[in-house]
């Protein structure tokens, strides 16, 4: 009874707390308001949406596992004779860097676990991420009004690609200190200023005795603290401009359908978290990944065998490997066109292009609307096509990353390897545009045929005079809408008479190439009225008339 009592009590007393800060702080900001409009926000439905929890939950992962290790591991380059418990190592040299890596896997509890998880956390990241961006891109949630949002992401993913590439390198062994003798090299290869620019990096000539410190440095505080300010601006971004959706009964471009923030989407996010940290925990108990006491302490003169980065900067080794050995003498300098091109040039036009795109693509259509529902991307048979392009290019500059593996795997000749690789590098992406841009069209005419037809039912009837015939049946209301429900913009056409600047006609070329090929879907003047209406973008204050 006197539990009771006391329970009692005290839960009126958490309660009378709660209430009074909380009224303090809705005196001084605005927190009733933004709690309702936050608690009541809708969250789409679909599958689809996943990737970007995965890749922040991952995150979240790694910024646990995270601190863990940093109470252990020691980033000083002083090296030492190891005493340590894994035998097949003591009495060799090493860093201070290797020899807490190897105190981790081996004497501190759960430390080859959390070890483990972390590298895993990190590998589900960045491929989260890169298929969230993919997402994105195959189905327009980049464009107007997500632009910003857009290049935000873009930014994480090369934030990402750092500090996995910083995280990778900290260990010290053979197999990451092969991965930083490459780095300086590609430091190194920038003309004018590489050779300067590397011993500064390094603290002189490679490897240098403060790189790791800087690396751990860079890894511990810089990256993650970019990273988290950047996933803040991306969260609000998303609840400020609501989230996009897939056209549905019901669902326009004026509004978003989904269960509320609290407490359905709460509950099933949290549920989500749980099962990612799970499945990345069986991942770090019952998966191997980076045994560094195979690879052994790192020495400048050796180079590992079977050297592989992790698959995010693979396709950076892949297009070194690829690079025929180009070198330019100028008084005295080498310019080392077999390592820039591949390692810096082409990096940065790819991610350039990846920042600038939507804007391209804006100034190709002239389109200034906003829109909030995702493109199916069969009906954006150009982009799509462009999208597996580059999936195909990046593709065939991984697997150049292993080409001594497959060589020897296949027991074929690295050099022939070497050369197929170089014409799939030409050929692939635009083969593999083609197809992918002619599959759109054909899904596109299987719509049509859906739509005009009706949906087979599985059935053949046959008639008194022998006359087969397959059986449909029209297609239900939402299957319908969810086919009719697009928006396809019109090519740019060319006017009648009077000379046009080179800039308009390339804007016009290119619109026809990104436009001129689709398939109309029958709907009648009625559908096509209802279909621009709610296609309309939504109304903002500053563009109501009096």
């Amino acid at each position: 009874m006197l539990l009771r009592k006391q329970r009692a009590r005290w839960k009126a007393r958490t309660e009378n707390a709660a209430s009074s800060g909380f009224t303090a702080v809705d005196g001084r900001l605005p927190a009733s308001e933004a709690a309702r409009q936050l608690l009541r926000k809708a969250f789409p439905d679909h599958w689809s949406f996943l990737l970007g929890e995965v890749a922040l939950y991952s995150f979240l992962v790694l910024l646990l596992t995270g601190v863990y290790l940093t109470l252990f591991f020691d980033p000083s380059m002083v090296e030492s004779v190891y005493t340590g418990p894994y035998t097949p190592l003591q009495g060799q040299r090493m860093t201070q860097a290797y020899a807490s890596t190897l105190n981790i896997s081996f004497s501190v509890r759960g430390g080859l676990l959390i070890r483990q998880i972390h590298h895993w956390a990190a590998l589900v990241f960045v491929a989260a991420l890169a298929v969230h961006m993919l997402r994105i891109f195959f189905t327009g949630a980049f464009r107007k009004p997500r632009e910003a949002n857009w290049i935000v992401g873009v930014t994480l993913f090369v934030l990402a690609l750092l500090e996995g590439f910083a995280g990778y390198s900290l260990p010290d062994d053979l197999l990451s200190g092969t991965g930083l003798r490459t780095a300086a090299t590609i430091v190194g290869s920038i003309p004018l200023i590489g050779t300067n620019l590397e011993l500064a990096v390094f603290g002189g000539q490679f490897p240098g005795n403060i790189i790791l410190p800087r690396l751990y440095a860079v890894h511990i505080l810089l990256v993650p603290g970019l990273l988290l300010a950047l996933i803040g601006v991306h969260l609000m971004l998303v609840v400020y401009l609501k989230h996009t959706q897939w056209a549905g009964p019901g669902k326009t471009n004026r509004n978003v359908v989904g269960p509320p923030m609290f407490p359905h989407f709460t509950a099933k996010s949290t549920g989500f978290f749980l099962m990612v940290f799970g499945v990345l925990t069986l991942l770090g108990a019952l998966a191997q990944i980076n045994p560094v006491w195979s690879y052994g302490p790192y020495r400048a003169d050796q180079v590992s065998g079977d050297a592989q980065p992790d698959w995010y900067v693979g396709f950076l080794e892949g297009a070194m490997r690829l690079m025929p050995p180009w070198e330019t003498n100028i008084a005295g300098h080498t310019i080392m066109w077999n390592v820039f091109i591949p390692a810096v040039a082409l990096p940065g036009v790819v991610f350039t292009a990846l920042f600038l795109y939507p804007f391209f693509e804006k100034w190709v259509t002239g389109d200034r609307k906003e829109h909030h529902l995702c493109d199916r991307p069969r009906n954006r048979p150009t982009r799509t096509g462009l999208g597996v392009a580059a999936i195909v290019f990046y593709a065939v500059l991984l697997l150049a990353g292993g080409n001594d593996v497959v060589a020897f795997s296949f027991r074929v000749s690295v050099e022939a390897l070497t050369w197929i690789l170089r014409v799939a590098l030409v050929v692939a992406p635009p083969l593999a545009f083609a197809v992918t841009k002619r599959l759109c069209l054909a899904l596109q005419m299987r719509d049509f045929r859906r739509l005009s037809d009706g949906e087979e039912t599985g059935q053949v009837t046959q008639s008194v005079y022998g006359e087969l015939s397959e059986g449909r049946r029209d297609l239900d209301p939402a299957a319908r809408y969810h086919l009719l429900m697009r928006e396809v913009p019109e090519p740019l056409e060319l006017p009648e008479a009077g000379p046009l600047p080179r800039r308009r006609r390339l804007r016009i070329v290119l619109s026809g190439w990104y436009y001129g090929d689709r398939v109309d879907l029958p709907a009648t003047q009625e559908q096509l009225a209802r279909i621009t209406e709610r296609t309309q973008p939504p109304e903002r204050i500053g563009d109501r008339q009096d």
